[in-house]
C-alpha cells in the first residue's frame, strides 16, 4: 500500500474503504462478511474507513467490528454530519454524540459536512453556529480534522473550499467526470491550498465498468496493458499527484485483494501517453450515446440568470448513457438543489451561451429539451418538496 499526507502530515491509504456498499441479508449488514472484507483491507494496509449518519446500519457495522478487532487507533475513520437534517446547534450536537456512540469511539478522525452542493448550506450552518461547535470539538479532541462533501458545480465548490480553514475535502472524480462538479479545477484548487482530496465515486457507482459501451471495452482490450475496465478507472487516479485518497466500496474479497494491488503498484506519474490516449478513445466512445456534445468547458457560463448550463447538460446526458434515474438523480444533486435556482426554465433566451460555445451547441433548443426529460411533472413536485424542507430556517432539529 502506498500514503499519501494530510495537513497534519499524518498517512493515509491511497485507497479507502467506502463502508456505503456493505453486503445486506435479511435487510441487514452481513456483519461476519463485512468483518472480513474490512479486515482484510486493513492487513493490506488501508487505513482510511468512509461511513456516514445516513448510510443505514453502517456506522454501527464499522464501530463494532474495529472494536472487537481491537485496531481503532490504528485506523482513521472518516464519517458525516447530516447538515440536511440540521436546524440548530442543539441538532448537531445530538447528531454527533449519536455517530460517537453508533462508531463505538470518543473522537472522529475526519468529521465532514456532508453532501454541500453550494455555498448557502454552509452559510446556514454557521448561522446556527457551526464555526464555535468545530473549535470547541477541536479543542477537546473529539474531532481531530473537519472538511465536507460536495455535489455541486466548481464555482460552488471554490466558493466553500475558500470561505474556512479546511482540514480535507470530499469530491465526486474520475476519467469521464473530469469537468463536472467540482472537477480537475476544484482538485487542483483543493492541491494548491494543502488540502487533502478524497475521491468518491472513483468507478461511477460501478458503471464505468459495469455498464461501459462494448465498443469502449474494445478500446481498452486493444491497448497494450492487461487492465480491468476498474483498474483503467483507479490508475488514473492514483496517477494525479492531487489525489490523495480513493474511495471504494468494496464488498468482496477478491475485490479487496485486486484494489489493494492496483493501490500498491500504481505511482505518480506512471501513465503514458498511449494510456492517456486510451482513456480518451474509451470517453470517446461513451460520449457516442450523449444527447448533448457538451465537454464542460463551461465557456458559456456565466448564465446572465444564473441557469447551470453544464450541470443539466451532464444530467441529461447520463439519463442516456447510463439511465433515466441516474440522471435525474445527478440533476437533484448538482444542479435542482441549490438554494439559489439553476433551472433552465430561467432561461430568457438571450443567446449569450451560444455565442460563446465552441462546439457551437444549439443551446437554447437543447435546455428546453433537457427541462423536459429531467423535470417530469413528479420530479418537479418532488424537487419543490426538497428544496423546501433543505432551505427552510427554524428552531428545531
Amino acid at each position: 500500500m502506498q500514503y499519501r499526507k494530510d495537513k497534519q502530515n499524518n498517512d493515509l491509504s491511497i485507497l479507502g474503504f467506502g463502508c456505503m456498499r456493505f453486503t445486506k441479508k435479511n435487510g441487514k449488514i452481513d456483519l461476519e462478511k463485512a468483518e472480513k472484507e474490512i479486515m482484510e483491507a486493513y492487513r493490506s494496509g488501508v487505513n482510511y474507513y468512509d461511513t456516514a449518519y445516513v448510510y443505514s446500519g453502517s456506522e454501527e457495522a464499522v464501530g463494532e467490528i474495529l472494536e472487537r478487532n481491537h485496531i481503532r487507533k490504528q485506523v482513521h475513520i472518516a464519517t458525516k454530519l447530516p447538515q440536511y437534517l440540521i436546524t440548530s446547534n442543539e441538532g448537531i450536537e445530538r447528531y454527533f454524540k449519536e455517530e460517537l456512540r453508533r462508531l463505538r469511539t470518543t473522537y472522529i478522525d475526519y468529521y465532514l459536512m456532508h453532501h454541500l452542493t453550494d455555498i448557502a448550506m454552509w452559510e446556514k450552518l454557521k448561522d446556527i453556529g457551526i464555526l464555535d461547535w468545530i473549535k470547541e470539538k477541536k479543542e477537546t479532541g473529539e474531532i481531530r480534522n473537519i472538511g465536507f462533501s460536495y455535489h455541486g458545480n466548481t464555482e460552488g465548490f471554490l466558493k466553500i473550499l475558500n470561505d474556512y480553514d479546511w482540514d480535507i475535502c470530499q469530491i465526486q472524480y474520475n476519467y469521464f467526470d473530469e469537468t463536472s462538479q467540482a472537477g480537475v479545477d476544484g482538485l487542483k484548487a483543493a492541491y494548491e491550498k494543502g488540502i487533502p482530496v478524497v475521491i468518491m465515486e472513483p468507478l461511477r457507482g460501478g458503471k464505468l465498468v459495469n455498464m461501459l459501451p462494448n465498443t469502449a471495452k474494445e478500446v481498452m482490450k486493444n491497448s497494450k496493458r492487461n487492465w480491468t475496465p476498474a483498474e483503467w478507472g483507479f490508475r488514473w487516479l492514483f496517477n494525479q499527484k492531487e489525489v490523495s485518497v480513493v474511495l471504494s466500496g468494496m464488498n468482496s474479497l477478491e475485490m479487496v485483494q485486486e484494489n489493494c494491488r492496483i493501490a500498491s503498484e500504481a505511482e505518480v506519474g506512471h501513465f503514458t501517453e498511449e494510456d492517456f490516449k486510451t482513456l480518451s478513445e474509451v470517453t470517446a466512445k461513451i460520449k457516442e450515446l450523449e444527447k448533448v456534445g457538451c465537454t464542460g468547458c463551461r465557456y458559456c457560463m456565466p448564465c446572465p440568470k444564473g441557469v447551470d448550463i453544464p450541470g443539466i447538460f451532464r444530467a441529461y446526458n447520463t439519463m442516456y448513457i447510463e439511465s433515466k434515474a441516474d440522471g435525474r438523480f445527478q440533476y437533484a444533486q448538482a444542479v435542482a438543489l441549490t438554494k439559489t435556482p439553476t433551472f433552465a426554465s430561467l432561461c430568457i433566451e438571450c443567446g449569450k451561451c451560444e455565442r460563446h460555445c465552441p462546439q457551437n451547441i444549439p443551446i437554447r433548443q437543447k435546455l428546453k429539451e433537457a427541462d423536459k426529460a429531467l423535470r417530469p411533472l413528479p420530479y418537479k413536485i418532488g424537487i419543490a418538496i426538497a428544496r423546501r424542507f433543505m432551505f427552510r430556517r427554524g428552531k428545531k432539529a
